[in-house]
């Protein structure tokens, strides 16, 4: 029969099952806390994100009105009448250049104005002179607008490229002269065409401090300690909310970078939304991008994730705190139930392991119990008392019954004393010469002396044989039946146990039913055999009367069964069963030859040694 697998927590102590209850049930407080976190911060990314999507579309909008508004102004000074009569030439007297000059250094210096209390741009022209007719004019910036003329030998440096733009404006970031230094701004550059000869160019036009500018609209976003930065389309930093970054390489999460050259174009030029917007959340930061496909421009937040969950880790530290307050209640709640429950049930199996049948048992700890512990306790500590009185009834009991063997003993006295005088008549027959009768009278000392065998139920199967051969002697020799006795019995199983006075009624069938009356052709056969650890013995004869198998089945196996049909194989059948197991005993079959076989099967069992 296939068992039950075996359960791995029977091998703890209840302490020890206790504790794993109690980390069983803390820990999904811990997972969940884990969980609860984890997605809390997920949600809080997302919003954050999608809400600063909204909020860079809106900023960039505001950016590229402030640089609409400025490429207007640069359009409007460059269309200006005064601006197009500012042409280096030597028809015009000295007086009309001042003139000139003077006009459209007052029309850059007017629009050069702060608007709406805003920091200013400032607009500043620069004319190539190669023949210094300005010669009046200043030769460097040394002030934050003005015209300036410039020969090949102090061209800037950013000249040549405005012309090649041919007229469309794009910032940078340029040094320029202001007084005795050198300043890095970002400027709106765009060359000034001549309006009465398209393919010549009067000069440059310049709108400086264009990143204070810029900073301005960067600063009226706020960023949780987020860095705000507009760049061009090769990431260099134009303007941003920190100081000191203009001009630096703004580097980029790869990702991210990889998602914007992904993500395709909108064909066509009517675009309803005239930015792209990516975001890309790391572990470190999140990363939202507004580009300007136009000019490729981005604008770009960077917000530390931290800084977002700040709020969070307030919440989570009440929620940890929560937690420890939970285990701190669980734990002096093991601690009760431990005192309440446990030490009892230690208590019990500590007295479970040290009680001895028949040892005193103390008095019921926790006997005001009325739970299942106190139950159980009571019952289990009740029970040992009752299992003392049983021992003392036994050992009372045991008394009688020695008593009773000693009565027995005594009993036995007149056999042995019907013993030893067969004994001495034996001999005495002996030493008249009737062996005959000496022969007899042995034989059945043989029979009584076996069948006493000193009080022992279980004999070897040697003793038993030499019980069975005196019967055999003895029937002969007083019947005068001339049947033929074969015995076949290994030395290997003459040790073995065998109920006492088992095969002499067997042998005893055998003759009455069998071979009585057959004379000389009368065989009867006693034989044994070992196979591995059982031991067949076998009584057989040739007998020819007919023989009702049934009704001895019957009379060997049922509980109810009419005793005249003969009760000595039963009795041999009960007393093997009980002293070895309903798997043996005894049966009967016909032998194909003619004749019946008494069989008992018995376990190959041996005597204990005498010491």
């Amino acid at each position: 029969m296939r068992g039950y697998p075996i359960n791995p927590l029977m091998k703890l102590n209840m302490k020890q099952q206790l504790v794993l209850l109690f980390l069983v049930m803390v820990s999904p407080v811990f997972l969940l806390h884990w969980y609860g976190n984890l997605q809390a911060e997920k949600l809080l990314k997302n919003h954050v994100t999608n809400a600063y999507v909204e909020l860079i579309k809106q900023n960039h909008t505001l950016i590229s009105r402030d640089l609409d508004t400025v490429n207007k102004i640069t359009a409007t000074i460059i269309q200006n009448p005064i601006t197009q009569m500012l042409v280096p030439s030597n028809k015009d007297a000295v007086i009309e250049r001042v003139r000139k000059y003077d006009k459209v250094d007052k029309l850059l210096s007017g629009y050069s104005i702060p608007i709406n209390g805003g920091e200013a741009v400032y607009y500043s022209l620069y004319i190539y002179d190669p023949n210094d007719y300005y010669f009046f004019a200043p030769k460097r910036q040394i002030a934050s607008t003005g015209v300036y003329f410039f020969s090949d030998k102090t061209k800037p440096v950013w000249f040549d490229k405005a012309i090649s733009m041919r007229g469309t404006g794009y910032m940078d970031i340029i040094e320029y002269n202001f007084g005795l230094s050198k300043i890095n701004t970002l400027a709106y550059i765009r060359a000034v065409g001549n309006v009465n000869n398209g393919k010549e160019f009067l000069g440059v036009l310049i709108a400086t401090k264009m990143d204070i500018k810029l900073a301005e609209s960067l600063r009226s976003v706020s960023l949780p300690e987020g860095v705000i930065s507009y760049t061009d389309s090769s990431n260099r930093i134009l303007s941003s909310s920190v100081s000191g970054k203009n001009g630096r390489q703004l580097e980029l999460p790869v990702d991210l970078m990889d998602g914007i050259k992904k993500k395709p174009l909108m064909a066509g030029s009517y675009m309803v939304e005239p930015y792209r917007t990516y975001d890309l959340i790391t572990s470190d930061s999140i990363y939202i991008v507004s580009q300007n496909d136009t000019i490729g421009h981005k604008l770009v937040y960077q917000i530390p994730v931290q800084s977002l969950l700040k709020q969070q880790n307030e919440l989570k530290r009440i929620i940890q705190f929560i937690t420890v307050a939970y285990m701190f209640l669980g734990s002096v709640i093991m601690i009760y139930f431990w005192r309440s429950l446990m030490t009892p049930l230690q208590k019990l199996a500590q007295f479970v392991r040290t009680y001895e049948p028949g040892k005193l048992v103390p008095e019921t700890p926790s006997r005001r119990r009325h739970d299942e512990v106190g139950v159980l306790m009571s019952s289990l500590y009740d029970m040992a008392r009752r299992l003392n009185a049983l021992i003392h009834y036994k050992y009372h009991m045991d008394l009688k019954a020695k008593e009773s063997q000693l009565q027995l003993l005594y009993q036995q006295i007149n056999p042995h004393l019907l013993y030893n005088t067969l004994e001495s008549i034996y001999w005495k027959s002996t030493l008249e010469g009737n062996s005959e009768s000496s022969e007899m009278i042995k034989e059945l000392s043989k029979l009584m002396k076996i069948g006493l065998s000193r009080g022992r139920e279980l004999i070897r199967l040697e003793e038993e044989l030499e019980h069975a051969s005196a019967y055999l002697n003895l029937h002969q020799k007083r019947y005068s039946y001339e049947f033929n006795v074969i015995w076949n019995i290994p030395d290997a199983v003459k040790m073995i146990r065998i109920p006492k006075i088992s095969l002499q009624p067997l042998i005893e069938n055998a003759i009455i039913h069998g071979v009585k009356l057959m004379g000389d052709d009368g065989v009867i056969q006693i034989s044994a055999s070992l196979e591995g650890e059982r031991v067949t013995i076998k009584v057989e004869d040739n007998g020819f009367k007919q023989v009702n198998i049934a009704a001895i089945d019957k009379l060997l196996n049922e509980e109810k069964v009419d005793h005249k049909l003969g009760y000595g194989i039963r009795n041999i059948h009960q007393r093997i069963q009980l002293h070895f197991g309903n798997m043996f005993g005894l049966s009967y079959r016909r032998r194909e030859e003619g004749g019946m076989a008494a069989i008992i099967v018995l376990p190959a069992t041996y005597e204990d040694p005498i010491v």
